[in-house]
């Protein structure tokens, strides 16, 4: 039986890879921030087997002591503060958490002299590129990150390159695009269209507010992404993969397509209202990524369409609404 440990276990991309690795006969062990946590909790009953640890930050110390307890064959970094947005409010935070997080367990890692023993990812973001030199980029394009979360993520990414080449770290890289599920949390925009569009369908409200609908993003499923993530551990050797769908869509077409799912056929602007505070201070608006390395190397494709991931947490929103207004 294969072992692995996945830091940030309970957020959405813990939670799809946790239930991979199990299918795929895993023992799956995780680092938390807290135990007590809603999340958490729920993580733990949908996952009574995996053993979880905490740590509110993530520190050699703590990692090693971890490490004695637990010594995994994978260890998938997915710890961060993943909000953009938050990333502005709290830029220490960020960075402390999102790039010298990654240094912490690198270290550890040679610390203990366990380099040869251990593949490791290190979850990049296309926010990295920032205001890209090109689109699509590809795993050799520039970084230009314009967001604390963006820069953060870049300093992880090239301190991994360094391990890798200086202490023979089978670590690898991947630049994931945005991704999707019925776990995303409420903060995002996509979460936030499928959930007040089943609400404006339910008639508990008649409209909501947008930031920038124009935005686009390369939008992909969670699912299909720690796939990736995991192919990349079985590979003979650690290197950097952008993980992406090839296609660029804005916040109007994702809005488009959950209503079109929900039966509301008025145009958009029956349904929402503008709003520029809730734009970002900075939108990178050609973020599309060029995935071929992975296809091509590893066999990675992905199975869920845009349309289908939609329709999915669509689907999901409607029963967590009608499960609410059962018990009420």
């Amino acid at each position: 039986m294969k072992t692995a440990l996945i830091t940030g276990i309970a957020g959405q991309d813990g939670y799809h890879l946790t239930r991979l690795l199990i299918d795929k006969n895993y023992k799956v062990s995780g680092i938390v921030r807290s135990l007590l946590s809603q999340k958490v909790l729920n993580f733990k009953s949908a996952f009574p087997e995996v053993d979880l640890y905490e740590l509110p930050t993530l520190t050699s110390a703590g990692f090693t002591q971890v490490f004695s307890k637990f010594v995994p064959e994978e260890i998938y970094n997915l710890a961060a503060i993943s909000s953009v947005a938050t990333s502005f409010e709290n830029p220490i935070n960020a960075v402390t958490t999102n790039g010298l997080g990654a240094i912490q367990l690198f270290e550890s890692i040679r610390l203990l002299n366990a380099q040869n023993d251990v593949r490791f990812y290190q979850a990049g973001s296309s926010e990295m590129f920032g205001i890209p030199s090109e689109s699509p980029q590809n795993e050799k394009t520039s970084f230009n990150p314009i967001s604390p979360y963006g820069a953060s993520k870049v300093l992880a990414h090239q301190i991994a390159i360094q391990y890798r080449s200086n202490f023979g770290f089978h670590i690898s890289n991947g630049i994931l695009y945005n991704h999707e599920s019925i776990l995303r949390d409420e903060s995002y925009v996509s979460r936030k269209i499928t959930s007040s569009v089943t609400q404006i369908k339910l008639g508990n409200i008649q409209r909501f507010k947008l930031g920038n609908i124009t935005s686009k993003r390369d939008w992909g499923y969670a699912g299909d992404y720690v796939r990736a993530m995991w192919m990349m551990l079985q590979a003979p050797l650690g290197s950097d993969y952008i993980v992406s769908t090839g296609v660029s869509r804005s916040v109007r077409e994702f809005l488009a397509v959950a209503l079109d799912v929900a039966g509301l056929t008025e145009e958009f602007e029956k349904y929402i209202d503008l709003d520029k505070s809730l734009a970002r201070p900075a939108d990178p608006n050609l973020l599309v990524g060029n995935s071929n390395k992975i296809r091509e190397e590893l066999g990675w494709k992905p199975s869920v369409t845009f349309e289908e991931m939609v329709e999915i947490m669509m689907e999901n929103e409607m029963k967590i609404a009608m499960k609410a207004n059962s018990s009420n």
